[in-house]
């Protein structure tokens, strides 16, 4: 077995049935692709649990339960004492699966019916080939059931392709998921497995292209982009020799009434440090000696009214928006005047609940940077229905507002006219007060810098992940704070490692 690391592109259930399609017009046989599925997986299995000599080969009725089946087989070849459990019989089979099963059943391998009342509690380790990539609606209560029960075993659980129970395309539950140690998918990452609780449920993923050319993945359309450090060599060349401050943009941050000071500092803070040449701060003059304390190289300015306001955005190139910025008459007059200026904006926090009472008409030349309920409101829906389908809201809300949306969660979103870019990097720690007020600040300097907004919000959101990735490996994860990533986000964006 050959894992290697993940790809960049991420499908969907329907571009990797396709894939699996393409390659065999490619040459590959299902049944070949099967057997090296299932061979795949065994020496992932042997290689976990050296120890385990009858694990439990949990098989279902579809292609999934057939690279279960070849799992079950080459266990048995190798001497070891593999059970399957299956939720139907073996000539209740089709295609690839059926041959398969009967190789297995042929040597001997023992079979049993897999029902809640019947439950493999007696092995040391689970292999999930049960329900695969082409679960497209809620379970039924017989499998939920089912699931549920497995789950409840708390056994190690090698799952084949996907967790059963996740929804591949979106990373949502559909009424149970059976919780994975490590999940082995195969030719193409499906996209759900690294958004919403697919990252919760798939323990480690690991990937195998069975030997599939990467011409046959150029034959699909609009795969999701996962941003890796290759991307940033690309957006973000060398400097020129002749480039001074003006050449990299200024940053405006509007924010911080009174009590909020902190937000836009940070906003401020990232901005100057991911490379913007100048950065101002437009706020209440409570804040104005505090963060020439903190960060003198950021420019200070006390506004109380929109007139004060007028030729901070005469000196602009972008607009960040939103943190602390309060919804009383202050801020609301402060983002009234951003909109108006014509200027690239980057809105996010308070600016955002504004938005979405007010609605304003779509714009191509904003980042929006919602949660979950920020998004919610901008959708006019719930929380539920966001996290429900995390793909179809971020779309959703870039064919509402326009520009680029970056959507954040366990796998970040962001979707603009180029298509959607998945953030895989990041890690619990940056579950902490300010961490979503310094991405605002980052994604701001890189559109100050040149780049667009698609490609500023995705290419800034993976660098302020890999930052937090970068502090905590060197303190930890708890206690991580959004100040710690300040010379972390430094070095991401010049290509250093940590």
């Amino acid at each position: 077995m050959s894992v290697r690391s993940l790809p960049d592109r991420l499908y969907s259930a329907a571009q990797t049935r396709e894939l699996d399609r393409l390659a065999g017009e490619a040459g590959l046989s299902g049944e070949q692709l099967m057997e090296r599925a299932g061979r795949a997986a065994f020496e992932l299995l042997v290689q976990r649990w050296p120890e385990v000599t009858r694990p439990a080969i949990l098989c279902g009725g579809g292609n999934n339960g057939g690279d279960g089946y070849v799992v079950a087989r080459l266990a048995r070849e190798a001497g070891l004492q593999p059970v399957i459990f299956q939720d139907r019989p073996v000539e209740a089979l089709k295609g690839d699966a059926l041959t398969m099963a009967r190789r297995a059943r042929d040597l001997g391998v023992p079979m049993h019916s897999l029902s809640p009342d019947s439950l493999p509690t007696e092995a040391p380790v689970l292999v999930d080939a049960l329900l695969g990539t082409g679960l497209s609606g809620p379970l039924r209560d017989d499998k939920k059931a089912l699931i549920q029960a497995l789950d409840r075993l708390g056994k190690p659980v090698l799952a084949v392709d996907v967790p059963s129970g996740l929804a591949a395309d979106s990373g949502a539950s559909t009424g149970a998921v059976l919780h994975a140690s490590c999940t082995l998918t195969f030719i193409g990452v499906n996209r759900g497995l690294l958004t919403g609780i697919g990252p919760v449920c798939t323990g480690e993923l690991l990937f195998e292209g069975l030997g599939v050319e990467a011409r046959v993945h150029r034959r699909i359309d609009a795969p999701v982009w996962r941003p890796t450090p290759a991307d940033r060599a690309r957006w973000l060349p060398p400097r020129q020799r002749d480039g001074y401050k003006k050449t990299y943009g200024h940053v405006l941050v509007i924010g911080g009434d009174h009590g909020f000071g902190g937000a836009p500092m940070l906003t401020a803070q990232a901005a100057a440090h991911a490379g913007a040449g100048l950065v101002s701060l437009a706020t209440r003059a409570e804040h104005v000696a505090p963060l020439l304390a903190r960060q003198p190289e950021v420019m200070a300015r006390a506004v109380d009214d929109v007139d004060q306001l007028a030729p901070l955005l005469e000196r602009a190139t972008v607009v960040a928006i939103g943190p602390g910025l309060g919804l009383d008459a202050w801020g609301r007059a402060l983002l009234e005047a951003a909109l108006d200026s014509g200027l690239p904006l980057v809105v996010d926090a308070d600016a955002l609940t504004l938005i979405a009472e007010w609605r304003p008409d779509a714009r191509q030349d904003w980042v929006l940077t919602p949660h979950p309920g920020e998004a919610a409101r901008l959708l006019d829906s719930g929380t539920g229905a966001v996290q429900g389908d995390r793909f179809a809201a971020v779309e959703s809300l870039a064919a509402r507002y326009g520009g680029a949306v970056l959507l954040k969660g366990l796998g970040t979103l962001v979707r603009g006219a180029e298509g959607t870019a998945l953030i895989s990097d990041g890690n619990p720690g940056m579950g902490s007060g300010g961490m979503g007020d310094l991405l605002t600040g980052v994604i701001a300097a890189l559109r100050a810098q040149g780049l667009p907004p698609y490609p500023a919000a995705a290419l800034g959101a993976m660098i302020h992940a890999r930052a937090a990735d970068g502090a905590a490996r060197r303190d930890g994860e708890r206690g991580l704070l959004a100040t710690d990533l300040l010379t972390d986000l430094r070095r991401e964006l010049n290509g250093h490692d940590h």
